[in-house]
């Protein structure tokens, strides 16, 4: 989660110095407006891709989470069907 919060902190930092840059230059109106939208975008797209790839890697997590779960129950249901079956030989011994 740390580095989640790092990567947003960049990016923050970086747009808003970006912005302020870009607002303080001696640079007509027209100019510093189009290099704002151009960062923006190019921002934009950078965040977007980001997202994708937490997407992507959050979801080979659930899937193998998933697969993990299902071992377990496989893993569980032979031991207790194992333990069912020395325990009807136990009581067969008896009878």
């Amino acid at each position: 989660m740390i580095n989640g919060k790092v990567f947003w902190g960049i990016v923050t930092a970086a747009a808003a110095g970006a912005v302020i840059g870009m607002l303080f230059a001696p640079e007509e109106g027209t100019q510093t407006r189009k290099k704002i939208k151009k960062k923006t975008n190019s921002l934009a797209s950078e965040l977007i891709d980001a997202l994708e790839r937490s997407k992507d890697k959050a979801v080979k997590s659930a899937e193998d989470l998933k697969e993990k779960g299902q071992k377990y129950k496989n893993d569980f249901n032979d031991k207790a069907e194992e333990l069912a079956d020395d325990a009807a030989d136990e009581v067969s011994k008896y009878n």
